[in-house]
């Protein structure tokens, strides 16, 4: 595996500076001189070091798999505000837009009653109705064949109308929303969207978000602007993006907490969705439905990335925003609409090894690689957890991040200062450095301390192919940040 060498003696740890340390015997650690492990019970079957081939060659079925499988799964709390300062929530609702909502109301001929929608709120403490709303929220731990069951059956749509030489295109009217939708279900969201609770916040992994807000809408009686009655509701918004896909998906789901007063009966909500940035809606479905504690009005869209893929390392982000307002019989018009934006999506084809293929990603979500001590490569975790001990970058539950390197030229000297050739192998083992050759902050192009151990030889080398698919299934692209997970 790329990356610069620790060498430990009970509680004394040396960091290696350069190329030029003496060479060693044989059978002793590399820096300690303690005896190192009996080399025959190593695999002797390789002593090369270079563990993460030319990033350009793409990973095989196996690596890819190994990546997968050490790809370390768990939501983080997303940034409040995008790259450009904007809240990611966004909410519409105003006092200035109710307040003119009730004059345009009042002015109608026969006018009595209109509605206003409330900002997205936070929840500093749940009532005993939204927990009671959310303990029977049905939810899913692995959301995975789901999602790859929706991303794959809006392609098969296209694929179809693609052969019938028809264009695919949004619902015309409310009538056709309403049939797509009756060929839907709600997409369970994931359990862990459910479990954090109405905190206003998106929670992201690297190709899914969720998050539950908090709102309300009022029926307010024109003549005197007072609120009349009103419906406290949960928006629960769900979205996902795949590795080799141009199209993400997104989802908000309305369920009702409580109602009181007059002129809210039969009230039903409906919506459509935006795209800003580098994307497209590709369909939106969002018709009329009734909103009460039995019906969860909600609509699903897709977006597609508007990169131009006919070119060469592209790479763009965009935010789907959902908007959505409410209706009733009784009411002058609907509501001022209230609207929930994603976090940034980042679609590219400019993964090394793929450059033909895109796919989405979350990009403010940090990408984590997982190394276990009771492994099948213990002898590499354990020297990434006592090279982190020291200090080095890219441990779990910091943000002391490494960035990905894909220049191959300075990935091999990266490891030329950290595992010169001129250093002894003994037999079985090869030479493991960290931070990984295959990061900015190796031994060469960081200026700073490396690590550098010797380890089985094909652990090294296992290791190495799954850190190769790690960077291929999470997406991993030049400058992207990461973290390494010991556990």
């Amino acid at each position: 595996m790329g990356a610069a060498t620790l060498a430990l003696l009970g509680s004394q740890i040396g960091i290696a500076q350069g190329a030029d340390e003496p060479r060693v015997a044989a059978g002793t650690s590399l820096t300690t001189g303690t005896a190192a492990a009996n080399p025959s019970a190593d695999d002797p079957s390789s002593a090369d070091d270079t563990t993460v081939d030319d990033p350009e060659t793409a990973p095989t079925a196996e690596d890819l798999a190994l990546g997968a499988e050490a790809t370390a799964e768990g939501p983080t709390a997303a940034p409040t505000t995008d790259e450009e300062g904007q809240r990611v929530g966004l909410a519409a609702g105003e006092k200035t837009t109710c307040d003119d909502q009730v004059k345009a109301a009042a002015e109608t001929p026969g006018g009595e009653y209109t509605a206003c929608a409330s900002p997205l709120e936070p929840a500093n403490e749940l009532s005993s109705e939204e927990l009671a709303v959310l303990s029977r929220r049905e939810a899913s731990a692995n959301t995975s064949a789901a999602e790859k069951a929706a991303l794959a059956a809006i392609a098969a749509t296209r694929q179809d109308a693609a052969e019938d030489a028809t264009p695919a295109a949004d619902p015309a009217d409310e009538q056709d929303s309403a049939a797509a939708a009756a060929r839907r279900s709600p997409w369970n969201e994931p359990k862990w969207c459910i479990d954090a609770g109405v905190d206003s916040t998106w929670y992201i992994e690297r190709m899914r978000g969720c998050g539950i807000w908090r709102a309300e809408v009022n029926a307010i009686d024109v003549r005197t602007g007072r609120k009349i009655g009103g419906i406290k509701y949960l928006v629960v918004g769900y979205s996902f993006s795949a590795r080799d896909s141009k199209t993400w998906a997104y989802q908000t789901r309305l369920m009702e907490v409580s109602r009181w007063g007059r002129a809210v009966n039969g009230t039903k909500a409906s919506g459509s969705a935006s795209c800003t940035g580098k994307c497209k809606v590709a369909e939106k479905i969002f018709p009329s439905q009734t909103i009460s504690p039995s019906a969860e009005p909600y609509g699903q869209f897709f977006m597609d990335t508007t990169i131009n893929t006919a070119a060469a390392k592209q790479r763009g982000t965009g935010r789907s925003i959902a908007s959505w307002r409410f209706s009733n019989s009784q009411w002058v018009a609907p509501s001022d609409a209230t609207k929930l934006s994603t976090v940034e999506v980042r679609c590219d084809n400019a993964l090394p090894g793929a450059p033909r293929q895109v796919g989405c990603v979350n990009l403010r979500a940090v990408p984590e690689i997982s190394y276990s001590l009771t492994g099948p490569w213990p002898e590499i975790a354990k020297h990434i957890k006592d090279a982190q001990a020291t200090g080095l970058p890219g441990k779990h539950g910091t943000t002391n991040y490494l960035t990905r390197l894909t220049d191959r030229s300075k990935i091999k000297q990266n490891r030329e200062k950290a595992c010169p050739s001129s250093l002894e192998r003994p037999p079985g083992k090869s030479c493991d450095e960290y931070p990984f050759a295959s990061t900015w902050q190796g031994a060469r192009h960081s200026g700073g301390p490396f690590s550098r151990r010797m380890v089985n030889a094909q652990q090294n080398k296992k290791a190495g192919d799954a850190l190769k698919g790690f960077y291929t299934y999470a997406r991993v692209l030049e400058g992207d940040r990461f973290l390494v997970w010991i556990s």
